[in-house]
């Protein structure tokens, strides 16, 4: 769980600050993006942040399928420092090419559902409340994952496959790369088993970005709130008399000389 953690955490981090910051060089004067940049910004996030946190990924997948009646691993930094010395730093990213090529479908796919479901609801995102969120997370997450999933599958084989743990990680099928995987995975499953366990992992990853997404949301309206621009967390009604196009710092040294110039006028009275 640990591990998971370790992974997630700037996992997550990066994929939502690369997203937004893309998101925003790709948006026009107007404010608006055209939803095959947005489908970019998803993808290109996605790939960044599975690169950067892909050997904590490997370690946790290690620590999940070894005995433990008699593990090979004692924790994560013993796992990290065996996998590099027996196997390589190439160990390390064993798996990475269906990873970012899954990171694609999935990131791009959850994006654009996320954006689109405006349309759905004949309402902005603006105002959308913390359950029309949940719900907006939940079905991104869902498309996303079912269109990934192939590649998740043979990920986790890669990951898995390893001459130091019994009975080569437990691995149901033997290949010497990504295309070879897809290949017996299908020869000896089936097409559907490049969807085996999909259902349990639509069980942890529905709700999560569902929690994820609201949280986050949520989390935009207390910033927003605290620099000044709306008038409650609770929701995205503009506070009187403020100019929404200044930047918070901006909008802070405004208020700053507003109260630097009230105070010499109350001294003023006083006298």
């Amino acid at each position: 769980n640990f591990s998971c953690v370790l992974f997630i955490v700037p996992l997550i981090v990066l994929l939502l600050c690369v997203c937004f910051r893309l998101v925003t060089l790709f948006t026009d004067e107007l404010g608006h993006i055209s939803h095959w940049r947005a489908i970019m910004a998803g993808s290109l996030a996605g790939m960044v942040a599975t690169i950067v946190t892909y050997p904590t990924d490997v370690i946790k997948t290690r620590l999940i399928v070894q005995n433990r009646l008699a593990p090979s691993y004692e924790g994560i930094f013993h796992a990290f420092y065996k996998i590099y010395h027996q196997e390589g730093l190439r160990a390390l990213y064993c798996g990475v090419s269906p990873a970012i090529l899954g990171a694609v479908p999935f990131s791009a796919g959850s994006f654009f559902v996320y954006i689109s479901l405006d349309k759905i609801w004949q309402e902005p995102i603006v105002h959308f409340t913390p359950l029309q969120n949940f719900i907006n997370g939940c079905v991104a997450a869902a498309v996303a994952q079912t269109l990934s999933f192939p590649f998740e599958t043979v990920k986790r084989k890669m990951q898995a496959q390893s001459p130091w743990l019994p009975h080569d990680g437990g691995v149901d099928v033997h290949f010497t790369g990504m295309a070879d995987c897809f290949r017996q995975t299908v020869k000896n499953k089936g097409v559907l088993g490049l969807w085996s366990g999909l259902t349990p992992s639509l069980l942890k990853i529905v709700p999560y970005f569902g929690v994820m997404f609201s949280t986050f949301e949520f989390c935009k309206r207390v910033c927003l709130y605290r620099n000044g621009y709306i008038e409650s967390p609770l929701n995205y009604k503009l506070t009187p008399g403020v100019d929404q196009s200044l930047h918070p710092q901006e909008l802070r040294e405004l208020k700053l000389l507003r109260r630097e110039n009230l105070e010499p006028r109350k001294s003023a009275l006083e006298n």
